[in-house]
């Protein structure tokens, strides 16, 4: 019996516990005006604090059902005396780990145990310490913060420093993040908007409310990403591309018409939470005593396996639910959670109207960024969307590419993001390398194309750009070095990838259609296309310029009706109704170009002689040859081959070709208008 294996190919991940988020304790030793969580250091609730040994048990438990990455957190976790150990256990035994402190109780010992390698994000509320301390209501807190920044950096560990904003400290913004920067290389905003909680006194709602920033603050600090949200309502697993932002299931999504509140979170969500006293739910906001398990009574798979998926169907919006948020037109705008609208109401259905007016300033800016951010140009029935943070309206697009420009997607569509910030590439695994010819490198791995730019100079390690496509090429993440933007600004945008020419990218994607871009002039004669390939010299821009002098000659007292479509570079499309071919922006010496296309009449072999006729050429094996080596091959896989011979050989078979014999005297125009008319 043959040896066989069946291969499966899983569309979702299965529900495993994959990451978990612990809170060590609420107590902290700051007291701040805007966290909605403090508890005092002395307050009698640390004595019901999970133990050691409890914590062990529970971590050992969510490890064997497939727990890898932990999150540390708090109130501020460093409080515990037993910190070290819970730290050293928790992180020798995770794949990675991340730990939110305020930084205002680390000593050289703890610095030291924090070189393990992973996120550790230590809070800054001010770039002074009367605003820090201030915030804190910790009398030389900042002190102590930058003490422990400084252990830090001392013993060598890496960070993280994690601005928290409010009304109190945001005339200094621009200097808390000058002096993060000074910190670390890395920083980060924490939550922009602040969050009330149904369980406390009103007194402390009111207080972190005068505390929270306007909704146009709000937007100016956490902007959303427009591009990123499509891709991830598109259901593209890569539409991080090399950055690292998370690709996570939308939190506080609902099926239209369906008021359960949490089914959709639980299904996606491969994450839980732990809180101090050793109740588990499926999300760090929950508060609701009944929405949590009890580790202490019950077992961690429990938990897992029956507790959490058994809320699925327990909180039902109802009628608030589907009369306000459920069916609002700011939905797709808004951060509402049926948690926030429990931790501002006790109401789980409940709209939050300052997330409302966030939802709108979400919408200005959305619409903002798509007139600034964002174009749109059709080549060969494919639509190329284009997307920068660099603003198009005060960038000059080279004029070759205004008759390709389209108003919006098309039913075939492509995405390019531009960033002027290669992303760090040291040890990625690019997986198998394909193709390296200057100024490309070209890899791939499980279906992701990685290109980088390299340089001619094999001494020069540099990357110059770097690119990331999806498998079929459809979506592209495209990095520049911040250098190329202030040469875009000044020279304009050249190419819509800023690839030293677009042909490299447009190649699979022609290939996946059955087309080819070949080295040709075309031109519309009175609605047929008709290709005029052969060598640099052959004549294709003569070609072309005989063709527009007939069209001005002409002056409309002729029936000739002439459109170059491109002297240099033109793409030949199989369509459900034969060939047709298109112009490209890629032009030789005659500058005229167009996004038009027509049916593909006849393919011309030139040769420059004293007689001018067009005489048919039968012989397909002459054919194939001459037109083969019309052929761009920007980078040749043997996949690309292979489709782009297919393409070929039914171009050779089907449309017809002749040898144009001509001058420059204008006299074979009579003889391209006779063979247009006869198609």
């Amino acid at each position: 019996m043959e040896d066989f294996i069946n291969k499966r190919i899983c569309s979702t991940l299965p529900r495993l516990p994959q990451e978990g988020c612990i809170d060590l304790t609420y107590r902290c030793n700051n007291t701040c005006h805007h966290c909605w969580l403090r508890k005092s250091p002395n307050a009698p609730e640390g004595q019901n604090e999970l133990s050691f040994a409890e914590i062990r048990r529970i971590l050992d438990e969510a490890r064997a059902l497939g727990t890898s990455k932990w999150g540390i957190s708090g109130g501020e976790p460093m409080l515990r005396p037993d910190f070290p150990e819970i730290f050293d256990y928790i992180t020798s035994k995770a794949v990675s780990y991340s730990i939110n402190t305020n930084g205002t109780m680390i000593t050289p010992d703890i610095a030291r145990l924090l070189k393990r390698k992973g996120n550790k994000m230590i809070a800054l509320y001010g770039a002074t310490a009367e605003v820090y301390d201030s915030v804190t209501r910790n009398p030389g807190g900042f002190e102590k913060a930058m003490r422990g920044f400084e252990y830090m950096r001392l013993a060598g560990a890496s960070f993280v420093v994690q601005l928290i904003p409010m009304n109190e400290n945001w005339e200094q913004w621009d200097r808390m993040v000058e002096l993060a920067k000074s910190l670390s290389a890395h920083w980060r905003v924490g939550a922009s908007w602040l969050y009330l909680s149904s369980g406390v006194a009103p007194v402390r709602n009111e207080e972190i409310a005068r505390q929270r920033l306007s909704p146009r603050h709000v937007i100016e600090l956490d902007s959303p990403d427009l591009a990123y949200e499509e891709r991830m309502a598109e259901g593209d697993a890569g539409a991080a591309g090399c950055s690292s932002r998370p690709v996570l299931h939308a939190c506080g999504a609902t099926v239209a018409g369906d008021d359960r509140l949490f089914a959709q979170c639980i299904a996606g969500r491969r994450e839980f939470h732990i809180d101090p006293y050793g109740m588990m739910s499926f999300c760090s906001f929950i508060k609701d005593p009944s929405l949590r398990y009890d580790l202490r009574r019950g077992t961690f798979r429990e938990a897992w396996e029956e507790f959490i998926p058994s809320l699925a169907d327990t909180v039902r919006g109802g009628k608030e639910y589907l009369d306000n948020c459920g069916s609002c037109e700011k939905r797709a705008d808004c951060l509402w959670c049926a948690v926030y609208g429990y931790l501002e109401t006790g109401r789980y259905s409940a709209p939050v109207p300052y997330l409302c007016e966030v939802a709108d300033e979400s919408r200005r800016y959305k619409d903002a960024w798509l007139d600034k951010h964002r174009r749109y140009f059709n080549i060969a029935g494919i639509t190329v969307r284009v997307e920068s943070d660099l603003d198009f309206n005060e960038v000059r697009f080279k004029k070759e590419f205004a008759s390709f420009a389209v108003d919006g997607p098309g039913n075939d569509n492509v995405t390019l993001r531009h960033y002027f910030d290669l992303p760090e590439m040291k040890g990625k695994d690019l997986g198998k390398e394909l193709y390296r010819k200057s100024p490309w490198a070209v890899s791939r791995k499980n279906g992701t194309w990685y290109y980088r730019g390299i340089s001619p100079d094999g001494t020069d390690k540099e990357l110059h750009k770097v690119a990331v496509f999806n498998a079929a090429h459809t979506r592209g993440t495209i990095y520049s070095l911040p250098r190329d933007e202030s040469m875009v600004k000044k020279d304009g945008w050249h190419a819509l990838s800023l690839f030293p020419t677009d042909q490299i990218w447009l190649a699979p994607l022609l290939a996946d259609r059955k087309a080819v871009l070949l080295h040709s002039a075309a031109a519309a004669l009175n609605g047929q296309g008709l290709l005029f390939v052969g060598h640099s010299d052959a004549g294709k821009s003569t070609t072309v310029t005989l063709l527009k002098n007939a069209a001005v000659e002409a002056n409309g007292h002729s029936p000739i009706k002439i459109e170059i479509l491109c002297d240099d570079r033109n793409i030949v499309r199989r369509w459900d109704d034969g060939f047709r071919v298109h112009g490209t922006w890629s032009h030789g010496d005659v500058s005229d170009v167009s996004g038009a296309s027509a049916p593909l009449r006849a393919i011309l072999f030139l040769e420059q002689s004293p007689q001018n006729d067009i005489l048919p050429l039968t012989n397909r094996k002459e054919i194939w040859k001459r037109l083969l080596a019309t052929l761009i091959k920007p980078m040749v896989t043997a996949e690309w081959w292979q489709k782009e011979m297919d393409v070929l050989e039914q171009i050779v078979n089907e449309v017809p070709c002749y040898t144009m014999r001509f001058d420059k005297s204008g006299a074979i125009v009579p003889q391209l208008e006779k063979l247009a008319q006869e198609g």
